[in-house]
């Protein structure tokens, strides 16, 4: 009876809500047109901005009129933006601005929940007619009430309240396991909630909300699945009403969970890995391509990663493993290629076209196209049916690699979704349509991204960030995060995620937020570069906070060009540029190269300082300069303020793979063997740099993806790890797909088909012993991990840097260390003369270590020379 009242009184509060807008026209009446473009933009509850207008005469209209509905008016008259107006707005400065008639303002509200456009007329009195963006005035109707209310399922003695925030919305319903719940709305924020029983619990659900669609110019009713879910059906078919907190959730021992000692970023050593590419050709596995993989200590993956863990690995860095908007999760819905690919020649094209047509509905995506922000994918759990599989097993995971000694990253993607409009893929546009994505000045979603853009500059999308990561945090015990294209974010939303992490206590929380790691991708590009429309989180503007960002600089002058030269085989410091050339005529003349080649040295020094931008020292020009005057295509290359400000790596699942790249670049008679050594100066560089440093797994290995730059579906045959080295590196799986990599195809051929660059146990193993090696010196050495520039400055310099030094090496002093990079294919001797009379020898680490070659490395007392073997990263310790 209690219940059945409850109900009907909720059912009235939802038709008064209704009742108080007209209704929508009828679906059989045929919808007015929409305009083509929305060039208006009502930016607060006082002003349209109208890019084109001209300043007369100028109105908003909502409704439709006709069926007995009048159609509303807004009078505007012409204006001029505020100075905050402009400092919030600034890619709006230079168009035709307009002021809402005071007489007007109340009308806000209800227009914004019908069909609305901005009208003017043209020279000839006809009316002229674009559609309105709307994020600008949501934000200040409505914001102040929204920021703090509770939103998706919130339970209190367990009893859940479902809220999602849709104001512009006709009518919101929930629908709860098969039947229409109503949900009442709050006017002041334009959340609608409904509050259930405890037998709600596990119940799968989904909101009907009825809206205006600008996309496709009409009123429609979604049925579209919560954007706060926590848990979901098969195929995000539904969200589940869960409550995380749940002891049912959690595997034994979550609430006991030792984590392995937080490690400061400047000091971080991560590993990137994609979970299904780590297990998923592990024969060694029982879970393989599954979160349980982690829990598997005895396969030969989590055995690679706890030597890495023991050599001085302190994180991994897991690709999106928040719910894909492209994976069918279900085993027997997942195609797979039925070609005999392990029978085909080495230099294929069969291959990748056999990977190709399955590569929309096979089991792999890097997944960078999310769907759900804060639930785990469904196609690594080892049931994607079981309503509560995936947040056990994702904790499971977690726990596997605290285990081992590896504390947790996650790659995060709130900067696009997989889908806008009306697509079955998009929820955030369908609830609140045109709010959630960044609109350019026509109306259209800007996909500068790859896909549709979002915009955290808007309060509710940038609090969604900041809630998501929490959620992560605390229920997942999420160590660090990882922003993709984190210069399309406001730096302010970036920093409001650090402030969010800092409350977060072991006492209340369960976490100690302020050993959360964070980094991303500072790049400028898009519609939002320059600061454009806000001050971005990019490289440059990030330095300072605590938040690194990724370091291109070192790693292009590593490997030599770009990730998009039309020539892969562009050479850089460790690829052999002048001191070993191949025969590419991207790489200039001898001349040329020499001069590129030193230039790369000076660009490789600021990174080993943590490329930071006040560090003096001299160039190889003989000019004392600080790190900002070295010249990165046009942009100074120190651009950090501290060490932990940029990050070194030298691959990472972005482009080649280093030993695909290093295929390209070396010449092609090079010895297997010497690949292996230049793969491991390659990640020496970043391993040996101030502030944290990456490497993609398996790179140690040599890993190969068979020369794919960019294998985001490109199947398990191309991106599996080995972990055997008798299963090889994953090089000669066929030509690269084609969409990426047809261009590269005549310089791939030749290289596929040489089982000379195959290389075999006694090279992998080598690379993969040798890199560890300088991981424990990382480890064991204060000195890598400085933490102020006062410090580096202090503490580190290059004693040959100038008119004479050496090209292809560079001999850096570190406190009572001295680390020569000698990526030369010769032995070459480094003879610095204030150090004669002192006494140093070969690294402890390295004197007892794997490679035999390091070993001959020498230091003659008498004059101060350091003799460094080809191809080798040594450390020489003070005795």
């Amino acid at each position: 009876m209690r219940r059945t009242l409850r109900r009907t009184v909720a059912a009235v509060a939802m038709a008064l809500c209704a009742a108080a807008l007209p209704a929508p026209p009828s679906a059989n009446a045929a919808p007015p047109p929409a305009p083509a473009e929305a060039a208006a933009q009502w930016i607060d509850r006082d002003t349209v901005v109208w890019k084109g207008a001209r300043r007369a005469d100028a109105r908003l209209e909502f409704g439709t009129a006709g069926q007995g509905r009048r159609q509303g008016r807004i009078r505007l008259t012409p204006a001029a933006l505020t100075p905050a107006e402009q400092a919030a707005h600034p890619h709006l400065k230079g168009f035709p601005a307009f002021a809402v008639d005071p007489r007007d303002s109340d009308l806000a509200r209800t227009a914004l929940r019908d069909r609305l456009v901005a009208v003017q007329p043209d020279a000839d009195g006809r009316p002229v007619t674009t559609g309105v963006q709307i994020p600008g005035v949501l934000d200040d109707l409505y914001g102040p009430a929204a920021a703090g209310a509770p939103l998706g399922p919130v339970f209190r003695r367990g009893r859940p309240t479902l809220s999602v925030w849709a104001p512009t919305a006709r009518t919101v319903a929930l629908e709860l396991d098969g039947r229409t719940v109503p949900m009442r709305r709050d006017d002041a924020s334009g959340v609608w909630r409904a509050r259930g029983t405890r037998g709600w619990t596990g119940k799968p659900y989904r909101y009907v909300v009825t809206v205006w669609a600008p996309s496709v110019g009409r009123f429609v009713t979604n049925k579209v699945t919560d954007p706060y879910a926590t848990a979901l059906t098969a195929d995000s078919a539904r969200g589940l009403v869960v409550d995380l907190a749940d002891p049912r959730l959690a595997p034994k021992g979550w609430n006991r969970l030792r984590k392995p000692a937080a490690v400061p970023l400047n000091r971080a050593r991560i590993q990137e890995l994609h979970i299904r590419d780590f297990s998923v050709e592990d024969r060694t596995s029982r879970h393989p391509g599954q979160y349980l993989a982690f829990t598997d200590r005895r396969s030969d993956g989590m055995r690679h990663l706890k030597a890495l863990a023991d050599a001085g690995t302190s994180y991994v860095h897991l690709l999106p493993a928040f719910d894909i908007a492209t994976i069918p999760e279900r085993r027997a819905d997942q195609a797979r290629p039925d070609c005999d690919l392990a029978a085909l020649p080495a230099d294929f094209e069969r291959q990748q076209e056999c990977v190709g047509k399955t590569a929309a509905r096979d089991a792999y995506n890097w997944g960078y196209d999310p769907f759900h922000y804060t639930v785990p994918e469904g196609s690594y759990a080892s049931d994607p049916d079981s309503p509560t599989a995936r947040t056990g097993e994702f904790r499971r995971m977690v726990q596997g690699l605290n285990g081992a000694g590896l504390r947790t990253v996650m790659d995060v993607v709130y900067n696009h979704t997989a889908a806008d409009g009306q697509d079955a893929r998009s929820v955030l546009d369908r609830i609140v349509p045109g709010y959630y994505h960044r609109l350019l000045d026509d109306g259209s979603v800007a996909t500068s991204t790859c896909c549709a853009n979002t915009a955290p500059e808007h309060l509710m999308m940038g609090r969604l960030v900041v809630d998501s990561i929490v959620t992560w945090a605390r229920q997942y015990k999420i160590d660090g995060f990882r922003f993709d294209l984190m210069g399309h974010h406001p730096k302010a939303n970036i920093l409001a995620v650090r402030q969010a992490l800092d409350a977060l206590t072991p006492a209340k929380d369960g976490v100690d937020g302020k050993a959360i790691v964070l980094y991303g991708e500072g790049w400028n590009f898009g519609e939002v570069a320059d600061d454009a429309r806000f001050v971005q989180a990019t490289q440059r503007n990030m330095a300072g906070t605590g938040i690194a960002t990724f370091n291109d600089r070192s790693r292009d002058a590593v490997r030599g060009g770009g990730p998009f030269d039309a020539d892969p085989r562009v050479q850089g410091f460790a690829s052999g540029l002048s001191t070993d050339p191949n025969p590419s005529p991207a790489n200039g003349t001898p001349a040329e190269q020499r001069a590129r080649l030193l230039h790369y040295q000076d660009l490789v020094k600021v990174g080993l300082t943590g490329n930071l931008a006040d560090y003096t020292f001299t160039d190889t020009s003989g000019r004392t300069v600080k790190g900002s005057q070295v010249d990165y295509n046009g942009a100074p290359a120190g651009y950090a303020a501290a060490p932990g400000d940029a990050l070194a790596y030298a691959d990472a699942h972005d482009n080649e793979t280093l030993y695909d790249a290093l295929a390209y670049k070396l010449p092609q008679g090079t010895p297997a063997a010497d690949r292996a050594r230049m793969q491991v100066v390659a990640m020496g560089v970043a391993a040996l740099s101030q502030g944290p440093a990456l490497s993609q797994a398996g790179s140690d290995l040599l890993r190969s993806k068979s020369l794919d730059r960019n294998s985001y579906e490109s199947g398990d045959w191309y991106n599996a790890l080995h972990w055997d080295c008798r299963d090889g590196n994953g090089f000669g799986r066929g030509l690269p797909p084609a969409a990426d990599n047809r261009n590269a195809w005549p310089h791939a051929r030749p290289l596929l088909a040489d089982p000379a660059l195959r290389p075999g146990c006694a090279q992998i193993t080598a690379a993969s012993a040798a890199y560890r090696d300088l991981l424990r010196v990382h480890a064991t050495e204060p000195a890598f991990g400085l933490d102020s520039a006062d410090a580096v400055q202090d503490a580190l310099s290059f004693p040959l840097s100038g008119t004479a030094e050496t090209p292809g090496v560079v001999t850096m002093r570190l406190g009572e260390l001295v680390v020569v990079f000698n990526a030369t294919p010769r032995r070459q001797l480094q003879r610095v003369a204030s150090l004669a009379g002192r006494r140093y020898g070969l690294h402890r680490v390295q004197a007892r270590g794997a490679d035999p070659v390091v070993k001959t490395a020498a230091y003659e007392k008498r004059t101060g020379t350091f003799r460094v073997p080809a191809r080798t990263v040594a450390v020489f310790a003070a005795r």
